[in-house]
């Protein structure tokens, strides 16, 4: 497959399944955006909940972790950007993919229950892994990445929206942060990402 219909064969997928989480979550609003940064990355460890218990980044070594914060009720951004990762570790070869892990970290603890959670990471990929823990928990992993997010009241049946920064994160095999992807970057660009972690020493 040609590198632009990789790209827009992702774009429908992504459109596809933004439909799909858009009515599974019937609350979810439509006026959403993507927010920067709030600081540079630096990376760092985390310990978190998933639906088969506590997930920590150290416990991750040997692989290559990509983590993502995002939230279940997103209509748009998050569809997109694990669709994208999701065509990226299609990409890899099994020996690659087991090595992969991804962490999607929810920025809204409100509404992401473990299960629901457990089930939106499912829908992307097997490798995605939702996260979530107390607002501070969530807040202090969120700094060290410098992921940035705000709750904005809408009014509307949802209630609010979370706008956030879109960026994914590359934690290469020792802990380290290895690379920053942008929202949008291309699956052979992820999976080019993913195995350059996989090099680092």
């Amino acid at each position: 497959m040609s590198k632009k219909l990789l790209i827009a064969s992702t774009l429908a997928l992504a459109l596809l399944l933004g439909w799909v989480v858009w009515f599974w979550n019937p609350g979810a609003d439509r006026a959403h955006q993507s927010i920067p940064l709030a600081s540079a990355p630096v990376g760092g460890d985390f310990t978190l909940q998933s639906a088969n218990g506590p997930v920590s980044l150290q416990g991750l070594r040997g692989k290559v972790v990509l983590v993502y914060f995002g939230y279940t009720f997103c209509p748009d951004i998050c569809p997109t950007s694990l669709a994208f990762t999701s065509q990226g570790l299609n990409l890899l070869s099994p020996d690659e993919l087991a090595r992969t892990q991804v962490l999607f970290i929810s920025v809204d603890p409100e509404r992401d229950t473990l299960e629901k959670l457990k089930e939106y990471g499912a829908f992307f990929h097997p490798n995605i892994l939702g996260l979530t823990g107390t607002p501070q928990e969530i807040a202090s992993a969120a700094k060290n990445y410098g992921a940035s997010y705000s709750k904005q009241n809408t009014g509307s049946a949802g209630g609010y929206v979370v706008d956030h920064s879109a960026a994914t994160y590359v934690v290469d095999t020792g802990g380290k942060l290895a690379a920053t992807l942008q929202h949008g970057t291309p699956p052979a660009e992820v999976a080019k990402a993913i195995r350059a972690a996989m090099q680092a020493k």
